[in-house]
């Protein structure tokens, strides 16, 4: 099993020396920040792996988390004063095994102080790129798909994808933009074929029509940049000051993998507060549990976080797409065992 794999592994060693190389050109300092965390991350529908330290001078336990992604302790290094930060964090999402899934798996993050969500997107056309010319592969290759990402790549906002893959008007579903119109959506999602749930929300028909008819079609021939989310969607994200029906948010594709998701950073705490709160809601109606709230990282974001825009890349869904992989197993050097 190992011998099937040695190539894709000295492939993807050459991916991390070119990244590694792209950031040192940028003079970024490379950080570790720890996988245990009180607060593992508060993305409403993921599932973190639960531990606790046992106290050695005999008190409670106290109960910890592994990240689901280090974005809370690397924002916190960004309100310390160092402004150009990356890191190849093993990062943990329990509950999730798939082709292009592991519970397990290797998040390349990196955030720029005062840069722009265009620097951000430049930044990723570039790094792909370097990993590709160290790989020694001139396409991206998943399946039957290719796509160069030597091309210049397509930016699509959200809204033009839904129009043009789907034929909805995505954000005349949402006159009020922070609660869109739940039935104005699903009446367009019944239109064109999909069958829709009477306890779907907004947000899970958005999904079924992202998944049935928009990714099918991006990254082929060339990657996609998706940017312009619905601003309800928005995370940690900013709204656009140009739109504020929809944030400072992009995702790329590529071979229809979603290889990263980067935000124009939120710095307000009170809204982050909000947001958090509202995430740990959603996720109690809908999974029974909440995580705690990182007060370290609220605390940090009202000492003043500076502007900023970050990212996160799958760097094994990467590595698929380099070697040409079927899946993500066939990238690690020892996957989970089943």
């Amino acid at each position: 099993m190992f011998a099937a794999r040695k190539a894709n592994l000295e492939l993807r060693a050459r991916a991390v020396n070119a990244l590694r190389a792209f950031f040192a050109a940028r003079d970024f300092a490379e950080v570790e920040t720890p996988c245990l965390q009180i607060s593992p991350g508060l993305e409403p529908h993921l599932k973190a792996f639960a531990t606790a330290f046992a106290d050695p001078f005999g008190g409670p336990d106290r109960p910890l988390h592994l990240h689901t992604s280090p974005e809370f302790a690397m924002k916190k290094l960004l309100v310390a004063g160092v402004p150009r930060l990356y890191q190849l964090a093993k990062v943990f999402r329990n509950a999730e095994r798939s082709p292009t899934h592991h519970p397990e798996f290797t998040m390349l993050e990196w955030y720029r102080a005062g840069a722009s969500l265009e620097e951000l997107m430049a930044d990723t056309e570039t790094l792909v790129r370097d990993c590709a010319r160290a790989a020694g592969v001139e396409r991206l290759r998943r399946g039957g798909a290719a796509c160069d990402p030597f091309a210049p790549w397509r930016r699509l906002s959200v809204a033009e994808a839904f129009a043009e893959y789907a034929g909805i008007d995505l954000l005349a579903t949402a006159p009020d933009p922070w609660s869109p119109d739940r039935a104005r959506l699903a009446a367009e999602a019944v239109r064109i074929g999909l069958s829709v749930s009477p306890s779907d929300t907004w947000e899970d028909v958005f999904f079924k029509v992202m998944l049935d008819r928009v990714e099918p079609h991006l990254g082929f021939d060339r990657p996609v940049i998706l940017h312009s989310y619905p601003v309800s969607m928005a995370a940690l994200s900013r709204p656009s000051p140009a739109d504020p029906r929809v944030a400072e948010r992009f995702e790329a594709y590529a071979c229809g993998v979603e290889l990263c998701n980067a935000f124009g950073e939120l710095t307000d705490a009170a809204e982050q507060r909000r947001r958090f709160t509202a995430d740990m809601d959603l996720k109690e109606r809908l999974y029974g549990e909440r995580y705690p709230l990182d007060e370290d990282f609220l605390a940090a974001l009202e000492y003043g976080m500076p502007d900023a825009a970050g990212i996160a890349l799958g760097f094994d869904r990467l590595v698929m797409l380099l070697a040409g992989a079927e899946r993500i197993d066939d990238v690690l050097w020892a996957p989970v065992a089943d």
